[in-house]
């Protein structure tokens, strides 16, 4: 499909011809900067204190900064697939990627907090508006839920930053609790069609597994709900009427792993990285269900299941395959983003069952978060420089 004239396509520098390139790089930066400045921190071995405090640097960074730099790469890439219209690239591009790493640095300027609050509000902004107009002039409906998700998550950034203004700290908990569990939404909706399809794919099966589209609607208005009930903070404490919610989430979700599951999954990173990573969507709703009834003592244990295993996990997985099909280049990684994958897993492992134990399990999850993506950086950033080797824009 000629969505590009091919002359003016090609003489877009590499970086800014399609948004996966920058932001999945700089996004990948960022995770270890950003992991490493909070290990750092933890271990006292830094005096800056952001507006607000590390804490709040790391609730909102890890979720607004680095999570919406690998969706916005991801949704302005796949947006030209889906309505066949052009993507974003060239000026416009390189303009929204300055945006966004001006909202990451912002946090070292001694900005006011209203005014700090602006700027990273604005790239959500941008992002809802550049994307949903594309999937309203294309009319499509089977994508809208995708835009109402990402108008949601921009009203939690905004909770999360209104506690900031004002030194709530349990708003702010809310706002970034809310937002991780509209990103589980997203995984459940871009999971439910990609990881099948690529599975089918990547093991050269004849069908797909079954769609269930039942399935997706479910987890979606479940993760909603409990979007909501976190904002609102009635998530905030045990009740044990919300355990069968969360139990419910955790079924459906292994429900869909039983349907794509295939045997043959083992034998290819790219695709048992991206089924383990959503195995850690159901770990963290079951974590979740387990804390409402008494049996498990820190919340925070599910949430970095959430966040680490499932949302971690799910994008160094999506950056693996995706760069490799938009470069134009063979689905085989390198060997090492195998031992990124196996890093990364065990990154969450440290950090949901022996960070509650020991400091020592903080450490090693931040070791193996940053060396993940760090592989990853070492393999994927030539290729996401350079032009195609076919020859082709994007």
């Amino acid at each position: 499909m000629q969505l590009l004239d091919r002359s003016a396509a090609l003489a877009i520098r590499p970086i800014w011809r399609l948004a996966f390139r920058p932001f999945f790089l700089g996004g990948a930066l960022f995770a270890v900067l950003a992991i490493a400045v909070w290990a750092l921190a933890l271990a006292g071995y830094l005096s800056w204190q952001p507006v607000g405090g590390m804490l709040a640097w790391h609730r909102h960074e890890m979720l607004f900064g680095f999570g919406l730099a690998i969706i916005a790469g991801f949704l302005l890439t796949a947006v030209q697939t889906w309505t066949g219209m052009p993507g974003l690239s060239g000026r416009p591009l390189a303009v929204f990627f300055a945006l966004w790493a001006a909202a990451r640095l912002a946090w070292f300027c001694a900005l006011p907090p209203s005014l700090l609050a602006a700027l990273q509000l604005s790239v959500i902004a941008a992002l809802v508006v550049l994307f949903g107009k594309r999937i309203i002039a294309a009319r499509q409906k089977n994508n809208a839920p995708i835009v109402v998700v990402l108008t949601l998550l921009g009203a939690c950034q905004a909770l999360n930053l209104y506690g900031l203004i004002n030194t709530d700290d349990a708003l702010q908990r809310q706002g970034s609790l809310a937002g991780l569990w509209l990103v589980a939404a997203l995984m459940g909706i871009i999971g439910g069609r990609v990881i099948p399809f690529f599975t089918q794919r990547g093991l050269g099966r004849t069908t797909q597994a079954p769609a269930k589209p039942w399935l997706m609607w479910s987890i979606l208005a479940c993760s909603l709900l409990i979007a909501g009930l976190t904002a609102v903070g009635a998530n905030r404490q045990a009740h044990w009427q919300l355990a069968p919610l969360f139990l419910l989430i955790g079924g459906l979700h292994l429900t869909r792993l039983v349907l794509w599951y295939d045997h043959g999954i083992w034998r290819v990173p790219l695709l048992w990285s991206l089924h383990t990573a959503y195995l850690w969507m159901a770990c963290a709703a079951f974590g979740m269900a387990l804390w409402h009834l008494g049996l498990l003592a820190q919340p925070s244990l599910a949430a970095h299941a959430l966040a680490v295993g499932a949302m971690g996990g799910l994008i160094l997985a999506m950056l693996a395959r995706v760069s490799l099909g938009h470069t134009g280049r063979p689905l085989t990684p390198p060997a090492a983003i195998t031992w990124a994958f196996v890093a990364l897993n065990l990154a969450a492992v440290s950090r949901v069952l022996l960070a509650a134990f020991s400091t020592t399990g903080l450490w090693l999850a931040a070791a193996g978060w940053c060396l993940a993506f760090l592989l990853f950086l070492r393999h994927y950033a030539p290729l996401l420089w350079a032009p195609r080797p076919d020859g082709n824009p994007g």
